[in-house]
């Protein structure tokens, strides 16, 4: 009989206390040999800001307000920076998956280990990094004097499918980049796409109508409109676009479990 997919969930809770300690070891790796460490965190979400704000914001003039309504230019760099933080956070995780297993070939070989906590760990490191990056956004909107909205709560239920999709991703790019070293390069292109196919530096009412048809369907582009509407611009949740979300989670980590499983047994014939 398969394995079911709910055996990696069982199997990351069972060894929660390992997914921490690797998840620890993942965000030191990630800043080893470098004399800021975990400073660059911080230093790297806030330069490519205002690399994107002097862009879009100033040589382009971008806004997400309505021409009749104001919108200061801290307010632009913060609903950006939100967006930014979001796309970060799926990005690192497509970034890193292809080699999580070929970068730890011991523990395929010589050791009985359970590899899913590999992805689950490198899902906790790029959460680390995202909420360092979300209290950027929100400490420095409180600090510039942008009014945060009560729905701000509602961002731990946004996020959580977003996290179940990159969770998927991380268990179907690990195991496909034992097979296929191209697989890296893949995720680049496609985390740069996603990048421009979200909008995170524009509003979404630029999109013109016969792309956005297609863009609706991008579950990254809603997660980013609705944090933003309920964080800055005191609009209710669409339990639609949650609902949505939530199918794309379930979706995308079955599909990831599922690729994880049929190729776990040849991990050790490739490595």
């Amino acid at each position: 009989m398969p394995p079911r997919p709910n055996a990696i969930l069982v199997t990351l809770w069972r060894n929660r206390s390992l997914v921490g300690q690797f998840t620890k070891r993942q965000v030191e790796l990630r800043h080893k040999g470098s004399h800021l460490g975990l400073v660059w965190s911080l230093l790297n979400p806030l330069l490519m800001l205002a690399l994107y704000v002097v862009v879009f914001g100033y040589i382009f003039g971008g806004r997400f307000k309505p021409e009749e309504l104001p919108e200061t230019r801290v307010e632009y760099a913060l609903v950006v920076f939100l967006g930014l933080a979001i796309h970060h956070f799926l990005a690192e995780v497509m970034a890193t998956s292809p080699s999580l297993v070929t970068s730890n070939p011991n523990f395929v070989k010589k050791v009985v280990f359970p590899l899913e906590i590999l992805p689950a760990a490198n899902l906790g490191a790029a959460s680390v990094h995202f909420l360092i990056t979300l209290g950027l956004v929100l400490g420095g909107a409180l600090v510039c004097g942008v009014p945060l909205q009560a729905g701000v709560l509602w961002l731990p239920v946004l996020i959580l499918p977003l996290a179940l999709m990159a969770l998927g991703l991380s268990l179907g790019l690990s195991a496909l980049g034992v097979f296929w070293r191209d697989v890296a390069q893949i995720t680049q292109f496609l985390s740069l796409a996603l990048l421009f196919a979200s909008a995170v530096f524009y509003p979404v009412a630029k999109i013109p109508p016969e792309i956005y048809t297609i863009l609706r369907f991008n579950p990254l582009l809603l997660t980013i409109q609705e944090a933003r509407s309920v964080v800055f611009w005191d609009h209710p949740l669409n339990f639609t676009h949650l609902a949505y979300l939530g199918g794309c989670g379930l979706i995308s980590y079955l599909l990831g479990a599922w690729i994880y499983q049929r190729l776990r047994p040849s991990f050790a014939d490739v490595l």
